[in-house]
């Protein structure tokens, strides 16, 4: 089993990269995202969840992240939170089954601010992306999945995605194995990192 995390700017195109990267593999791939562990906010009013700061470490639940990682390295299923961007909220019935597999990759933008959870990886690359590319993209995905307006989108990113990119997930890019620059476009990048998970792969096999 090998454990590969992804980091990168929010809109920097992990999932892109995620995509390539599985659908280069021949093994069984399991992907984790960062977003199922975001603490529930069932509590807050709406004014508070507008407020709040997805991209502060705070805001995830790394013990279950860390803990669930150990279960599959462990070869146990385990069962995933489900977690609406929309509501701001953690489903308290629904959970998704995630069973181990040959290789599990863990995205999301704060991901190597954990150490825990870093010294469970195998393979960490960071995905770049210049910064105006990276609001694009927010923009589009914030929009059309999230159901949030072009004025929350510009609030948003000028109060907590820029600042919190710049404290916390720009220098988690030392911890980094590799890095990709031009997000996920960089198809001679995705090749070389398949390439070298096939070969892991094979040595612990």
């Amino acid at each position: 089993m090998l454990v590969i995390g992804i980091a990168g700017g929010s809109g920097s195109g992990k999932t892109t990269v995620v995509k390539a990267i599985t659908n280069e593999l021949k093994q069984k791939v399991v992907v984790i995202p960062q977003d199922c562990y975001y603490k529930d906010s069932s509590d807050l009013t709406d004014e508070e969840k507008r407020k709040q700061n997805f991209d502060h470490p705070d805001a995830i639940e790394w013990s279950l992240l860390c803990k669930q990682l150990r279960e599959l390295k462990a070869g146990r299923s385990v069962r995933q939170p489900v977690y609406s961007f929309i509501s701001c909220t953690r489903s308290k019935t629904e959970t998704t089954l995630v069973e181990p597999a040959d290789v599990i990759i863990i995205e999301g933008i704060l991901i190597f601010t954990c150490k825990e959870l870093r010294d469970q990886m195998d393979i960490k690359i960071f995905v770049d992306a210049d910064d105006d590319d990276r609001l694009m993209r927010v923009m589009e995905r914030d929009i059309s999945e999230r159901g949030k307006d072009v004025h929350w989108v510009i609030e948003r990113y000028g109060r907590t995605v820029k600042p919190m990119y710049l404290q916390f997930i720009e220098p988690s890019k030392r911890y980094a194995d590799i890095i990709i620059p031009q997000g996920g476009h960089n198809k001679v990048a995705i090749d070389i990192i398949s390439a070298t998970i096939e070969k892991e792969l094979k040595n612990i096999q």
